[in-house]
């Protein structure tokens, strides 16, 4: 029996029952079943951009949190990395290690534009250049933070990015 890519899960911070990505902004992890963020589901992770907004440019922050889910089995080594970039070339994410132990909550900013403080923000694309972790006993998690960038005068487009993680596992 080995971690299965199910037994890891993305979750958002913001409290025990938050399932709202926008208010995602640190603190507690939430403790919803099968975290929130899931692939083809619109505006699941960022809201929509206003024409302002995108004119002006804006620099928005999340805070996510890795979670292992396996019962039994420690999750050895694991790294997050940006898998694809974002699809518009107005717009970028970059991501950083929150600076709190793992299973602990995150530095909380005031608002989706408020960075969060000493975190060091970088675009590894693969597992290779991926930002450690640091192991993950069953339930153990750890935060992460996603800087998500628009361009002033950005485009209107429906954008997405993809972070991946790999680890290994004892068998």
């Amino acid at each position: 029996m080995a971690i299965a890519a199910s037994d890891i899960d993305l979750r958002l911070s913001g409290g025990p029952s938050n399932t709202d990505a926008n208010l995602a902004l640190g603190g507690a992890m939430s403790t919803v079943a099968g975290g929130i963020i899931t692939t083809d589901v619109l505006n699941n992770d960022m809201d929509d951009i206003t024409s302002s907004e995108a004119s002006a440019g804006i620099t928005i922050y999340h805070c996510y949190f890795y979670e292992n889910d396996h019962a039994t089995l420690t999750y050895i080594a694991p790294k997050f990395y940006i898998a694809s970039q974002t699809s518009s070339g107005d717009t970028s994410v970059e991501v950083a290690l929150a600076g709190e132990a793992k299973n602990t909550a995150a530095e909380i900013v005031a608002n989706e534009e408020t960075a969060p403080s000493g975190e060091v923000f970088s675009t590894p694309a693969n597992f290779a250049a991926g930002i450690a972790l640091g192991d993950l006993d069953a339930a153990d998690y750890k935060g992460i933070w996603v800087k998500y960038i628009v361009g002033s005068s950005a485009a209107a487009v429906l954008d997405s990015y993809t972070l991946g993680i790999q680890g290994d596992t004892n068998p």
